[in-house]
């Protein structure tokens, strides 16, 4: 019995989630894992990437643009230590990632019949840089004000990961800034109904603006679209107002619910249908629920979102509401995104500007 307990073990039998690339904890899947196994080689259920470039999600990024005082360097370094520590880049603050954008270099055995793409495909990755291995080899750069990190590395996709190729029509840096926060107006599309009223907070950012747009097209002329956000003449503020996508823009900080609470009845009276949470800092659970009305819809797409305190604020205030995990995955959810900016040549225009530096 001694012998056979002494002699090593086989590799993990290969496993469509990629629970064989966990090396800690045992028994979990590589979302919730400690550390993976980032060995840049293809398993026959994997999919090689070579990586060109990070997409940190904003949670994630704005924690450690804070922490390193907006020195690239500093971010870098951040980034560097926690690829190095798990094998993938997942924020031990945040709990959150991003997703990637590159080049297929080999497909297991297993998924050339399935994959949907080629060797050579450039690709954007549509699930979580937090179950990702990925093996760093240097970063090249850092966009502030993007949250792009332009690195050398390569990356490891299962076989239930979902990837989008790049589209020929959008630069790929503008559908990466899209594809990154694709769940925001699929889900949108769904909840929002023909004359509703719907809040979206954080709406000048690049999900609350995709959100409002789909909120606009779903509700019609009979609904009703309100934004929030800290500053009403912010370019994506503005830009909301210009087209019509949203009935009004409330300037107010969600972390100061007491304040918002002040506005609500003015200038939310019909209390929200729905309310979409986009920001990326914490504390807004309770204003996001005070928006909306009794048996109403909350959909929390941000990542700094703590259910504990939506679920406890919920009760603590006496607000009967549906909440939503902001779940990034919507079948068809890169579809709806990109067509989202297609079908408005000026925000297709306001991403370009703002996350098209480059048209690589």
């Amino acid at each position: 019995m001694t012998a056979l307990l002494d002699q090593p073990r086989g590799p993990k039998k290969a496993c469509r989630y990629g629970s064989h690339r966990v090396l800690e904890p045992a028994g979990a899947l590589p979302q919730a894992a400690w550390r993976l196994d980032n060995t840049p080689a293809a398993r026959e259920n994997e999919i090689l990437c070579d990586v060109e470039a990070l997409s940190i999600d904003s949670a994630s990024f704005r924690q450690m643009r804070d922490a390193a005082n907006d020195d690239p360097a500093k971010i870098a370094e951040q980034i560097v230590a926690t690829v190095a520590l798990r094998g993938k880049q997942h924020n031990p603050v945040t709990g959150s990632g991003g997703m990637f954008v590159g080049r297929i270099l080999n497909i297991g055995a297993q998924l050339h019949a399935q994959c949907g793409a080629e060797v050579g495909a450039r690709i954007a990755s549509l699930v979580s840089l937090t179950l990702t291995p990925l093996a760093l080899e240097r970063v090249i750069g850092i966009d502030l004000e993007t949250a792009r990190v332009d690195v050398e590395a390569r990356a490891i996709l299962f076989a239930c990961a979902q990837f989008a190729t790049l589209p020929p029509d959008i630069p790929t840096r503008v559908a990466l800034a899209a594809l990154d926060v694709a769940g925001a107006p699929a889900q949108v599309r769904r909840l929002a109904a023909r004359g509703s009223t719907v809040v979206v907070i954080g709406a000048d950012g690049k999900s609350g603006l995709l959100a409002c747009a789909q909120a606009r097209m779903q509700v019609g002329a009979e609904g009703r679209v309100v934004g929030i956000a800290p500053n009403g003449s912010s370019r994506g503020a503005v830009l909301l107002r210009e087209l019509g996508l949203v009935d009004d823009f409330v300037e107010a900080d969600a972390r100061d619910t007491e304040s918002l609470l002040t506005m609500v009845p003015e200038r939310i009276p019909r209390l929200a249908d729905l309310v979409v949470n986009c920001v990326n800092v914490p504390g807004t659970e309770l204003a996001s629920i005070l928006c909306a009305r009794d048996e109403g819809t909350v959909y929390f797409f941000s990542m700094c979102t703590s259910f504990t305190a939506a679920a406890l604020g919920a009760e603590g205030v006496g607000k009967d509401v549906t909440m939503i995990v902001g779940n990034g995955y919507a079948k068809g959810h890169a579809q709806i995104a990109l067509d989202t900016l297609r079908s408005h040549p000026r925000l297709l225009s306001y991403f370009t500007d703002t996350y098209g530096a480059s048209t690589a």
